[in-house]
Order: C-alpha cells, then structure tokens, then sequence
C-alpha cells in the first residue's frame, strides 16, 4: 500500500517523521513517497500543491500530511498561500468529510481548561462537511460599495445532495457508536441551515435506530464547555465543524492531542493533526508529535483496512502518557522524537 506523505511547513516535517517512525516499526506492507505542499513547494515549485504532489497524492492509498503555514508567504495572493493546498486536496480528491475525535485521556484530566469531572466525560466524533458551504460558495470577493466604502462578501452554499451525503456519513457513524447523532446548525436565521436542518430530517428515515437531535451551533459551542459527555457524534457544516473540533480539542487538553480524518466517497483518505505549523516553535523539537500519530492511527482503520495496527497505535500512546510523558504543551520537557520514543517503547 502507498502512503503518500506532505510534510509541509513548520512543524510538519517534525510531527510526521516521528508519525513515520511508528508506522515503519509495524509488520506491515507499507511504502512511503515524499512530496513537498504549502509554503515549501511553494519555495521550491512557485505553487502551494504543485502537479507533481497532486499526481502522487491521487495515486496513493492514503496521505499522511503534516501542517501548512508560512509566515513568509503572507503577501502572496490568495491562491498562493499556503493554506490553498490543503483546499486544493480536498476539492481535487473529493474529500467531502472530515472525522474529528475528541476523547479524554484520563492521565491529562488537569491539561482540560474545564473541570476534571466534566472533562472526563468527553468522548465525541465532530463529522463535518467539506467540500462546501462558505469557504467554497461563489461569488466570492471584495469590491467597492456605491458610497466608496470596501466590502468583502462570501457565499454561504449547500444542496441537498451534499447535505444528505455528509448526513448519511454521521448516521452511520453515531451507528457504530452509541446511537446518537446531534446535527447543529443556525437554522433560526440561516437559510441554508433550514435546508440542512430539513434534508437532515428527511435522512433520518433510513436510520429508525439512530436517536437525532438539532442544536443551534451558539447553543452547540455552550453545552460543549457545560456538557461535553452529553454528545455522542455531531454532524455539521464547514463553518461551524471548524469551530466547533477545535474548540473541542481545547477541551481535551491540548490541540497537539487530536487526529483528524478527511474522506473521500470510497473511504480514501488524508489524515494530519489539527493543530497548525507553529512557526513560532519549528525546528526546536519542541512540538507533539502525538496527534499525528494517532492520525497515522485512523489512517489504518479508515483507509487501509488495518483496524488491530491501528488499535496498537492508540494503545501505545495511552501507555506513554500513563507512564508520564509529556511535551511541553502538557506542561512536561520531553522532545518531539523523544515523545516519539516513549511511544514506540510502548509499542
């Protein structure tokens, strides 16, 4: 199987060597091909995902990314940025869906910025749609009012078959979990959450098992600080599921804990961290490794087809963190390779 691997930018290429160690270290036919995206291909190629990186990554099993963001790219136009390339992924490979976990590691309780009690309970999938709403609707732009004023404006979009696909998907998720799927939206003053709100209702027919809420995301983002254990999977736009799995990821503890899964219709996928490239802190060791290697994680189960390598993963970061390994982000002193050793010990 081919694994194509996009470092990227700042702590990319750190988060995903040790991501790669833990994957070579498995009894498994595995081959990995390098490429360079973001801020990097653009330095070496003049574009953020250049053809050569596309190529690769439409021909490979998978795709384990690192982060993207350059501050040395800030000034470029749009289309150039970093941050276009992981845009780009998405809307060339289809990747429709992205699967955001958030679960409380009992040894890291005290990283939660809510209460121990509450933070114990968190243990939620955030299933969020990607291929459309504000950050790909058109038209799209800046422009100049009648008055001379500035004006920015983008488009908030969904059809119904966008809606009903990434809807199935949560249902299906919420299926194999507890049964319980929470669909937010703003259907109270968005148009287009009316339309989602009502395709979502229509799909639940097809999942008499599966107990459907709605939340608006206001509402979501409250009881997801009040409450987090009172969800099981939620399902949203792209808007609001970007909000939301970080603002979840904060309630674990650490950004630098999370995994994330971007899927495609045929379950292919591109799996990176959720947290960003830090500059601030690239080159310095100094990063955790540890949600890209549970994104190496999900990789296996989702796309790969390897659902007792992935179990291992997960149980050996468990293992690290109950033995005490900590990052600095954890509030600890281990390097990200030596975090990236405990992990393969306990491997």
């Amino acid at each position: 199987m081919l694994i194509a691997v996009l470092p990227g930018d700042g702590i990319g290429p750190e988060v995903a060597a040790e991501a790669l160690r833990v994957l070579q270290a498995l009894d498994l036919d595995l081959t990995f091909e390098e490429a360079p995206v973001g801020g990097a291909a653009y330095k070496a190629h003049g574009h953020p995902l250049p053809p050569g990186t596309l190529d690769l990554a439409r021909h490979a099993d998978a795709i384990l990314f690192g982060a993207v963001g350059d501050p040395d790219c800030d000034a470029l136009e749009r289309a150039l940025r970093p941050e276009q390339a992981i845009l780009g992924l998405r809307r060339e490979l289809g990747l429709f869906a992205n699967l955001r976990p958030a679960k409380a590691f009992p040894e890291l309780l005290g990283a939660s910025a809510l209460k121990p009690e509450i933070a114990a309970g968190i243990d939620l999938m955030i299933v969020r749609e990607l291929t459309g709403d504000v950050y790909f609707g058109t038209p799209r732009g800046r422009r100049s009012t009648d008055v001379g004023l500035r004006e920015g404006y983008d488009t908030m979009r969904y059809d119904e078959a966008e809606v009903s696909r990434i809807a199935r998907l949560g249902f299906e998720t919420a299926r194999k979990r507890k049964g319980r799927l929470c669909s937010v939206d703003k259907a109270n003053v968005l148009e287009t959450s009316q339309l989602w709100r009502d395709v979502v209702i229509e799909t639940s027919t097809d999942y008499p098992d599966v107990a459907l809420t709605h939340m608006y995301v206001d509402n979501a983002a409250m009881q997801l600080v009040r409450d987090p254990g009172a969800f099981d999977v939620i399902v949203t736009g792209n808007l609001f599921g970007d909000i939301l799995s970080d603002q979840a990821s904060m309630c674990v503890g650490s950004i630098g804990l999370l995994p994330s899964a971007s899927l495609d219709a045929a379950g292919k996928g591109l799996y990176e961290p959720i947290h960003g490239s830090a500059p601030d802190i690239a080159g310095k060791g100094k990063a955790n490794p540890l949600a890209t290697i549970l994104s190496a994680a999900m990789m296996l189960r989702y796309s790969l087809g390897e659902p007792e390598a992935a179990d291992r993963i997960e149980k050996a970061v468990a293992t690290a963190l109950a033995g005490g390994a900590r990052t600095a982000d954890l509030g600890g002193s281990l390097s990200t390779s030596e975090m990236g050793d405990r992990v393969l010990a306990a491997l």
